[in-house]
């Protein structure tokens, strides 16, 4: 994938990665948790959260000329921060 915007922001939100992967554009939320008593980081993208990253799409969209060839996925990154040793990462792709 290549990274076209980071942290996009306009009126009714903010998208953390904007990509292409191939032909196809990617909307990509990252949630961040430490281990422990917190929600695994995947866990925090509820329906209404996918809504909400839905209309930050059309709304890229709208402003950079349209959906690409290979159409739009929603993707999400979650990192999880462990006590002692490397972060974690899961990427799941077409969340919403």
């Amino acid at each position: 994938m290549s990274v076209l915007e980071r942290n996009w922001r306009c009126r009714a939100g903010e998208i953390d990665i904007v990509a292409l992967d191939g032909d196809a554009l990617v909307i990509c939320e990252v949630k961040t948790r430490r281990a422990g008593a917190f929600e695994h980081p995947m866990a925090a993208v509820t329906p209404a959260k996918a809504d909400r990253l839905r209309r930050l799409a059309e709304i890229w969209l709208d402003r950079h000329g349209g959906p690409p060839p290979g159409g739009v996925r929603i993707d999400l990154v979650g990192v999880l921060l462990p006590g002692r040793g490397a972060p974690v990462a899961e990427h799941a792709r077409g969340v919403a």
